[in-house]
């Protein structure tokens, strides 16, 4: 008899736990987390993703893109074209950010962190939408942290993802790589930068104590023929995801946490319901799935009598 349709996967970004501050210390303590505990009790590992340090994906996007039947190679998932709909155009996400630029490289913060409002990123968008448009790539809004890219370049451009960049230095080989020698992309990210630098929008935020916005970020371009169909009853829950990227452990204990309070005792009500349920951890270097399957009685007598806790491998991530 085939296994049953799953009703529910939850997928979790940022479960890795966070390693130790410094080489040789002692790990954190992990929090008690007695529903993913029991989940994985009653459950066996089903898949695998491995992502090197350098990969321009992210684990959870790898395990994402196969989940929606999208393409999974690791910095070519057309993840703007899923997201907005679209088909046959190539497009990708350009996403407005802050650089600190060094001397030998730049620094990408978080563009979440710049608050830019709606206001200011139509005012920007407005301003740089010529520049693109005369190298065919047409630019329309559609959040304030993110504008839609149409236009042939993106059509087999490898891309890398903002999770992998934030934070981190930049050297001119990551633009390189990111871009594929794209001089036309080169470009226009020289000119963004000039055009930004006085422009009224940003005189306007300095004075509120805000970063300018200095560049952009390209990613998830590439072009999809026909829209996938996304996975019934998947479930992506964020809330471990900024803490994790941050490497806070105190906020990440706690999401974690919160976490297993409500939607992994969601799942937990669902297996016991006898439904087919699926969970996938992810972390910086491993997405892990696991399915139902019937725990063997020594498992469970060593666990329940204390002799072997159940190791929930959140460090391996």
């Amino acid at each position: 008899m085939p296994d049953p349709i799953p009703t529910s996967h939850l997928l979790i970004p940022g479960a890795g736990w966070p390693a130790a501050a410094e080489p040789g210390a002692p790990a954190r303590p992990q929090p008690p987390l007695p529903n993913l505990t029991q989940l994985l009790l009653h459950m066996a590992p089903s898949g695998l993703i491995e992502c090197e340090e350098d990969s321009p994906a992210m684990p959870y996007e790898l395990a994402l893109a196969q989940l929606n039947g999208l393409p999974a190679q690791p910095g070519l998932t057309p993840w703007a074209a899923f997201e907005t709909g679209t088909t046959v155009t190539p497009c990708a996400w350009v996403k407005p950010c802050h650089w600190l630029v060094g001397a030998d490289y730049v620094q990408l913060d978080d563009p979440a962190s710049l608050d830019l409002d709606e206001t200011s990123s139509r005012v920007l968008l407005e301003a740089a939408a010529p520049y693109f448009l005369e190298d065919g790539i047409t630019l329309s809004y559609r959040t304030p942290q993110a504008w839609l890219a149409s236009g042939e370049v993106f059509r087999q451009l490898p891309t890398r993802s903002l999770d992998r960049l934030i934070g981190r230095r930049i050297t001119p080989a990551v633009f390189d790589a990111s871009r594929s020698g794209s001089t036309v992309l080169r470009r226009l990210q020289n000119e963004m930068q000039m055009l930004f630098y006085t422009h009224a929008a940003n005189d306007r935020r300095l004075q509120q104590g805000l970063l300018p916005v200095n560049s952009f970020w390209i990613t998830g371009a590439g072009a999809l023929e026909q829209p996938p169909t996304p996975l019934p009853g998947l479930q992506v829950e964020a809330r471990l995801h900024a803490p994790a990227l941050q490497q806070d452990p105190q906020a990440h204990a706690l999401a974690w946490q919160a976490v297993d309070a409500d939607a992994c005792a969601r799942l937990l009500a669902q297996l016991k319901q006898g439904q087919a349920v699926q969970l996938t951890l992810c972390g910086q270097r491993l997405a892990r799935s696991y399915r139902v399957a019937q725990p063997t009685l020594a498992r469970r007598i060593k666990h329940y009598l204390g002799l072997k806790p159940l190791s929930l491998g959140l460090e391996e991530l």
